[in-house]
């Protein structure tokens, strides 16, 4: 963290206050799972590789016995942190629904669902189940899990929350559901930052949908667009000349985040207090701010 201070609240969560981040083994993900266990919750760092998941699990533990040299305020009492691997290959219905059948089999409840794992600004490509990638993997995965778990949830006590870790870039994004999948478009001329946008804009339509039924229950969805950070998630970049040299810019500049610094408001809005029962919010650097309008539309249709 190289001596920088929280700007999120050290809050107190009880080891049965069970967490899961997709995602969680790398870039903001990993920062969000380590810093919600120092806390004291139980993390599932649920992703593709085990092997990745373990050596990240490992450092946590590392990193957390040094933050505990600097300061033990708000930090848990625990020697060591109570993280965990569950397998999660968002690019594959058939991976998504197994880790819904092995989670409900094992556990009782959740807490915190933070839906963060995601690629960004692809080229052109369909997964095994015949889905534009970044449509299944952003969307449609987390949409498939938010849609099982929250039975679970809505049983799990006091403020539960969905915590949906979207981008800006669902401000040039359209609904246009007969052409999501880009079928219309050549390799050449797929326009990938427009569907990556797509992909942002449906999770945040969703956010707001979901929090319509969850209206009188303690189960809320939030929003949040962590900036751009230079993680793996720019390895979509590579191919795309544009956006490489962009991103390259804004890294020269010093206007790029780092994993932590992205977290910040992911974390924020996954354990703040303040937020019990919030619903509707979109958050950019800590702040509450307001979507596209596009983002607010009440469409009436299953798959939003």
């Amino acid at each position: 963290m190289g001596g920088t201070q929280p700007s999120f609240p050290i809050v107190t969560l009880k080891k049965e206050h069970l967490v899961v981040v997709t995602g969680g083994n790398t870039g903001i993900g990993y920062e969000t799972a380590k810093w919600i266990a120092m806390m004291g919750a139980r993390v599932i760092i649920a992703c593709r590789s085990e092997e990745r998941a373990r050596a990240a699990i490992e450092n946590m533990q590392i990193e957390f016995k040094e933050e505990k040299t600097k300061t033990t305020a708000g930090l848990c009492t625990y020697d060591t942190l109570s993280v965990e691997f569950m397998a999660l290959d968002l690019a594959s219905m058939k991976s998504v629904q197994t880790f819904i059948n092995d989670f409900t089999a094992k556990e009782s409840h959740l807490n915190l669902l933070i839906c963060n794992a995601g690629i960004a600004i692809c080229g052109q490509a369909y997964t095994e189940d015949d889905f534009e990638s970044m449509f299944q993997v952003n969307y449609l995965g987390h949409f498939l899990i938010v849609t099982k778990l929250l039975p679970m949830m809505l049983k799990s006590g006091s403020d539960c929350r969905v915590v949906m870790v979207t981008s800006d870039s669902h401000e040039v994004a359209k609904f246009d559901l007969e052409n999501a999948q880009g079928r219309q478009h050549t390799k050449e001329s797929f326009p990938r930052h427009e569907y990556y946008g797509n992909t942002k804009l449906y999770q945040i339509m969703q956010m707001f949908s979901l929090n319509r039924k969850l209206r009188n229950t303690d189960v809320s969805v939030i929003s949040v667009h962590p900036g751009l950070v230079d993680t793996e998630v720019t390895r979509g970049f590579s191919d795309f000349l544009f956006w490489n040299m962009y991103f390259k810019v804004y890294k020269w500049l010093g206007l790029s985040k780092t994993p932590f610094e992205g977290a910040t408001t992911v974390i924020n809005a996954a354990v703040n207090p303040k937020y019990h029962r919030s619903r509707d919010c979109y958050f950019v650097d800590l702040k509450e701010t307001e979507p596209s309008n596009d983002a607010n539309a009440d469409v009436s249709s299953p798959n939003m």
